[in-house]
């Protein structure tokens, strides 16, 4: 439950005469009803409020049916318009019954022209905060002789009661005397009531805000371009009245729950932030634990890192003995000695203990990434040949492992477009696609081949000796991502990852048999995960 819904429960409550128990000794609301239309009919008599046509008067018969008398009319059942029971002593009454004035603001002449910097304030629909609260935060101002002239049937007194009635309808507040100045737009209505005394003012304003009168309210709304309530909902308006003592009463005690609900909802909402970031922080997790040995059991039958990795390098001296990939410079070789890591680059060992981010199972290996993978590689290919096309919105983000492509010859992709083949790793290097993890293994390219956006990286395995979806794990990690993002280039707003961080970031790689462990495990508990969103 939000802390609306709560209050919403609350106010519910209220107007229905259940936050506090009835008092048999109060004065019924039906005398408090007699006194306002005794003092209704006295304003008139002496010209300060206008006759009603029809006046209303709501009354229960025998068998408890509300009946309304409207004029001379004959008086008829209102059970269906009636939301619900209410204790004996309270009465449902129309607000303007209750009203001396039914009125909405009016806009100056020149629309925003008019506006000044000072003046008397001038309320929109935006103002109208809620409850019993103004906003004047952001309040427009007129000056005194629009205000008292042209303006003048909207001034705003002390105790009106405001209802929003374009924008978002049915919203309320109470104009005090430290408010005024003021006066008020067309889409505000203005609430007078007869006689404050008989009335507790925040009580209307409770019965205003409860769920079933705010439903009342809103779905007789007047469809137009832009929705709004007429007068005449205001006016016609249902709502319940208990005695005048029961009313201080309720008021008393909701106000007394507002504090907590407030607390409800500063907690609520750190939890609401903590729900929806569980998922995502859940999934980081199994992925740092994959990459770090820690998500299924090494198997001690299953050949070492090591041994794969001298494979590795043997078959690279094939291939660049075969003219078929190139001699790497910069190839590096990283060992441990005396419970200390080395990288050994030609000739040269250094310490690289201080970059080692984490322990690793004894069967696995440091490695660089661009001593395991051909960064960025090209192709060379028939110009006729059929290929994939990958735009960067047909790469999958997130936790994901999806890609999709489009169909081209290979003469109108080979120039100005990143290259790639199946089983290749594409990486978004580009902000925000590469914190979003846009990134996938390709696969079922049509003969194999394809190009796509120039803000990717690409990694491929020309030993075929490594198992591919475990580098994209490394590549959507935490710390592949935020490392990359402290290694940014570029102007705001165009900022990638380099080439070099791909290169020399360094990778824990597992025996062949685990990799395919790892990745299965972790796939399958972030396919669980997902179940949570």
């Amino acid at each position: 439950m939000t802390a609306q819904q709560l209050k919403n429960s609350i106010l519910q409550l209220a107007v229905q005469g259940k936050l506090v128990p009835q008092d048999p000794t109060d004065e019924p609301a039906s005398v408090l009803l007699e006194r306002i239309r005794a003092e209704k009919e006295k304003l008139i008599k002496e010209g300060k409020i206008k006759k009603e046509k029809n006046p209303s008067v709501i009354f229960r018969g025998a068998d408890n049916t509300p009946y309304e008398k409207i004029g001379n009319a004959e008086p008829v059942s209102i059970a269906d318009e009636v939301p619900f029971d209410i204790p004996d002593s309270w009465e449902w009454v129309r607000i303007k019954t209750i009203s001396s004035v039914v009125t909405k603001g009016t806009t100056p002449r020149g629309g925003n022209v008019s506006y000044l910097d000072s003046g008397v304030g001038f309320l929109r629909a935006e103002n109208v905060a809620g409850f019993d609260c103004l906003d004047k935060s952001n309040l427009n101002f007129i000056d005194e002789n629009t205000h008292n002239n042209y303006l003048k049937r909207s001034i705003l007194q002390e105790n009106d009661i405001l209802v929003t009635i374009a924008g978002t309808l049915g919203r309320t507040a109470l104009v005090r005397n430290e408010d005024l100045p003021l006066n008020a737009n067309q889409a505000v209505s203005i609430i007078r009531v007869i006689d404050k005394y008989q009335t507790d003012l925040l009580f209307l304003i409770l019965a205003l805000n409860s769920p079933t009168i705010q439903k009342s309210l809103t779905t007789q709304k007047k469809i137009t371009a832009i929705p709004n309530l007429t007068l005449e909902i205001i006016s016609d308006c249902i709502i319940p009245i208990p005695p005048k003592n029961e009313q201080n009463r309720i008021v008393s005690e909701f106000f007394k729950y507002i504090p907590l609900i407030n607390e409800y909802e500063s907690k609520y909402a750190s939890l609401d932030v903590l729900n929806k970031s569980f998922p995502e922080s859940l999934k980081k997790s199994i992925l740092q634990m994959a990459v770090q040995g820690k998500l299924v059991h090494q198997d001690e039958n299953d050949e070492p890192a090591s041994v794969l990795l001298e494979r590795i390098r043997a078959e690279k001296q094939r291939l660049i003995a075969e003219g078929k990939i190139k001699k790497d410079k910069n190839e590096s070789v990283i060992f441990r000695r005396d419970n200390s890591h080395y990288e050994k680059v030609g000739s040269t060992e250094t310490v690289i203990e201080d970059e080692i981010p984490f322990e690793i199972p004894e069967s696995w290996e440091w490695i660089r990434m661009g001593s395991l993978l051909q960064v960025n590689p090209r192709n060379t290919l028939n110009n006729e040949l059929d290929v994939g096309f990958i735009p960067m919105p047909l790469l999958e983000g997130g936790f994901s492992n999806s890609h999709t492509f489009e169909m081209r010859k290979w003469s109108s992709v080979k120039s100005g477009f990143t290259h790639f083949a199946d089983n290749d790793v594409v990486i978004a290097k580009i902000t925000p696609c590469f914190q979003n993890r846009k990134s996938a293994v390709i696969k079922n390219l049509p003969n194999g081949y394809g190009a796509g956006t120039t803000e990717l990286h690409v990694l491929r395995d020309n030993t075929k000796l490594l198992y591919m979806p475990y580098i994209l794990l490394i590549c959507k990690t935490n710390d592949f991502i935020i490392n990359g993002v402290a290694n940014f280039s570029g102007t705001a707003g165009q900022q990638r990852v380099g080439k070099d961080y791909i290169s020399s970031y360094l990778v824990p790689l597992p025996p062949y048999n685990e990799q395919i462990r790892i990745v299965d495990t972790t796939w399958e508990l972030i396919n669980s995960v997902s179940t949570l969103e």
